[in-house]
C-alpha cells in the first residue's frame, strides 16, 4: 500500500464525516439558497487568502532534507495565486458586496482553521500542513464542480458566480494526482505520523466552518417560519 493510500484510509471516517454534512450535500444537489452560498464564499475568502502565506511559511519551514518538497510548494504556489480574487469577483456576480466581505472578519471556524495551520508549521512540523491539501483539495474534487452545476441551475446566477467552485472541481483532480506523488515520498516515520494527525484535525476544523454555516442558516429559517 502506498503512503497515499494509508493516508486516505486513515482519514476514511473524517472525510466522511465532512461529506456528510447538511451544507456541502444540501450544495452539491442544488438545494442552498443565495444568502447561504454568499456566507460560503465570504468564508471561503477567509481561509483561501491565507493560501499562498501558508505554502510559502511551509516551504520555509521544510528541512535541507525535504527539498523535493520545498520545490512542491513552489509548484502549488504558481498554481493557486490570485484564487481569492475569484471568490471576490463570484461574490459581485451574486449581488453582494466583496468589499465588505474583504474588509471583514472571518467567523471564529474559518479563523481556527487557519490559525491551526500556521501553528502546525511554525510549532509542530510543516510535513503536517499537508493535511490542510489533503483536506481542501479532496473535497473539491468530490463536490465543487457538482455543487457548481447544481448551484447555478437553481439559483438562476451566471456561470462567473461560480468561478471558484467551477474552476477547483476540474483543477484539483489534476492536484490530487499531484498531491500523492509528493506524499508517497516521504519515508520518515515522523513526518508521515504529522501528517495523518494533522489532516484528521484539519477535517474536523474545515467541517466546522460548514456546521457554523448550518447552524446560521438553520437560524434564518426558523425566524422565518416564526415570522
Amino acid at each position: 500500500m502506498s503512503f497515499h493510500d494509508e493516508l486516505l484510509h486513515a482519514t476514511e471516517a473524517e472525510r466522511a464525516a465532512l461529506l456528510a454534512i447538511p451544507h456541502i450535500s444540501d450544495g452539491a444537489a442544488g438545494k442552498l439558497t443565495r444568502t447561504d452560498y454568499i456566507g460560503f464564499l465570504a468564508q471561503a475568502y477567509h481561509h483561501v487568502k491565507h493560501t499562498l502565506p501558508l505554502l510559502m511559511a511551509c516551504g520555509a519551514k521544510l528541512p535541507a532534507r525535504l527539498e523535493w518538497l520545498r520545490t512542491g510548494m513552489s509548484e502549488y504556489i504558481q498554481e493557486e495565486t490570485g484564487h481569492q480574487e475569484w471568490i471576490l469577483n463570484d461574490i459581485r456576480c451574486c449581488g453582494a458586496d466583496a468589499e465588505v466581505v474583504r474588509n471583514g472578519l472571518p467567523d471564529l471556524p474559518a479563523e481556527l482553521l487557519v490559525a491551526y495551520a500556521y501553528d502546525t508549521i511554525a510549532r509542530v512540523n510543516p510535513v503536517g500542513f499537508l493535511g490542510m491539501v489533503l483536506v481542501l483539495e479532496g473535497t473539491s474534487a468530490v463536490v465543487a464542480s457538482r455543487a457548481a452545476a447544481a448551484l447555478q441551475r437553481s439559483l438562476g446566477l451566471p456561470p462567473e458566480a461560480f468561478s471558484y467552485l467551477s474552476s477547483h472541481g476540474s483543477l484539483d483532480v489534476g492536484h490530487v494526482r499531484f498531491f500523492a506523488s509528493l506524499v508517497n515520498r516521504l519515508d520518515d516515520a515522523g513526518d508521515r505520523a504529522a501528517l495523518i494527525h494533522c489532516a484528521r484535525v484539519f477535517y474536523r476544523l474545515y467541517g466546522d466552518v460548514f456546521r457554523s454555516l448550518d447552524a446560521a442558516r438553520f437560524s434564518r429559517r426558523g425566524q422565518a417560519i416564526a415570522a
